[in-house]
C-alpha cells in the first residue's frame, strides 16, 4: 500500500533538478518548517510529530524531525536511547554547535532526527540574556534548510522559549487538539501567543492547520468538538482526523513510527492522509479533491485491535 501512494506525488526537487538537467545551485529550494504546538499536554504533539514526519519521509520527501522537548519522546520514539546521545539540541542553542554535526540518521529513510535530552530543561535560564535569543534556532536552522523538503518541531507542552523559538523558525504551526473539551480551553492562549510571534517576531508565521486527535466516533462528545471547532475555525480544520488507535500507543514502545509497527492500522492511514492534505495545500501534489483523503473503511476495523 506504501509503495502504491508515490503515484500521486510528483518527483521530489533533487530527482527533477537531475530531469531537467538543471543545477542545484539554480534553483533556491527552502524545506517548509513546520511547528507542532499547543501547551496543553497530552494531545497528540509527540505522536503527530513522530508519524507525520515518517509518512512525508515515506513519500520520499527529505525530512528533519526537531525534538524540542526536554521530555525526548520523539527522540526515543524513533528508536534512539537517551543513554547513547552525545550532543542534543541543547548543543546547538546554547553552544552553537552545527546542525549538521548533530542531527542522526533514523532507520526510516529520508527521515533525519535532532535528537533533544533532558538538558534541554536548562537551555531556556541559559539564554535569557541571550541577544536576539527568540532567534537562535531559526538562524541554526537556516545552514540545512536546504538539504530538507520539510522540517518538522514537536514543541513541548509549554509556551517558553524553546517554543518561542520554534515558532520563530516555522512557516507555519499545526496544532493538534484532543477531542475533549479541555482541550478547547487552551486553544485561545495558544492563538494569542502565536498572534503575538506573528507582530514582534516572525510576520509570516501562519496557520497551516488545526489537527483533531483522539477521535472516537462512538462518542458524542467527541463528534461535538469536532463540529464546534469546524464551525468557528471553518478552513482552518484539517479534513484528516486521527482516530483513537491503539497501534499509535504502541508503536512508541517499539521504537517505530506507526507506519514501519503496523502500516495497515488506521493510525498510519490517518497520518499518510494528513501527509497527503498537506502536500496538496503546498501544491506539492497532483491529487484530485475527490481522492484527497484515502478510504479508511478497511482499516476501520483494527481501531481497537
Amino acid at each position: 500500500k506504501i509503495v502504491t501512494l508515490r503515484s500521486y506525488f510528483p518527483d521530489p526537487p533533487g530527482k527533477l533538478f537531475k530531469l531537467y538537467n538543471i543545477s542545484v545551485k539554480e534553483v533556491e529550494f527552502m524545506a517548509k518548517v513546520l511547528a507542532i504546538a499547543n501547551q496543553k499536554g497530552g494531545v497528540g504533539k509527540t505522536t503527530t510529530a513522530i508519524n507525520l514526519a515518517a509518512s512525508l519521509a515515506v513519500l520520499e520527501y527529505k525530512t528533519l524531525l526537531i525534538d524540542a522537548d526536554p521530555q525526548a519522546n520523539s527522540t526515543t520514539g524513533n528508536g534512539f536511547d537517551l543513554k547513547n546521545i552525545q550532543v542534543s539540541l541543547y548543543d546547538c542553542l546554547v553552544n552553537e554547535m552545527p546542525v549538521e554535526q548533530v542531527m542522526l540518521e533514523t532507520e526510516t529513510p529520508n527521515l533525519h532526527l535532532l535528537p533533544s535530552h533532558l538538558d534541554l530543561v536548562g537551555a531556556e535560564i541559559e539564554l535569557i540574556h541571550h541577544p536576539n535569543r527568540e532567534n537562535i534556532l531559526r538562524n541554526a536552522l537556516e545552514k540545512v534548510q536546504d538539504k530538507f523538503d520539510f522540517i518538522i518541531i514537536d514543541c513541548s507542552p509549554s509556551l517558553g522559549l524553546i517554543t518561542v523559538n520554534a515558532l520563530a523558525a516555522a512557516n507555519a504551526v499545526i496544532i493538534p487538539v484532543q477531542c475533549e473539551f479541555f482541550a478547547l480551553e487552551g486553544l485561545g492562549k495558544l492563538l494569542n501567543t502565536i498572534k503575538i510571534v506573528q507582530t514582534r517576531i516572525n510576520k509570516d508565521l501562519a496557520i497551516e492547520g488545526i489537527l483533531m486527535t483522539m477521535y472516537d466516533g462512538r462518542l458524542r462528545l467527541s463528534n461535538q468538538v469536532v463540529e464546534e471547532i469546524k464551525n468557528h475555525f471553518n478552513d482552518l480544520v484539517f479534513n484528516t482526523i486521527i482516530h483513537r488507535n491503539t497501534k499509535l500507543g504502541e508503536a512508541p514502545s517499539f521504537g517505530k513510527p506507526a507506519l514501519e509497527y503496523d502500516m495497515d492500522s488506521t493510525g498510519a492511514i490517518n497520518y499518510i492522509n494528513l501527509a497527503r492534505e498537506i502536500l496538496q495545500r503546498q501544491q506539492m501534489t497532483s491529487i484530485s479533491q475527490s481522492e484527497r483523503i484515502m478510504q479508511e473503511d478497511e482499516a476501520a476495523s483494527e481501531e481497537e485491535q
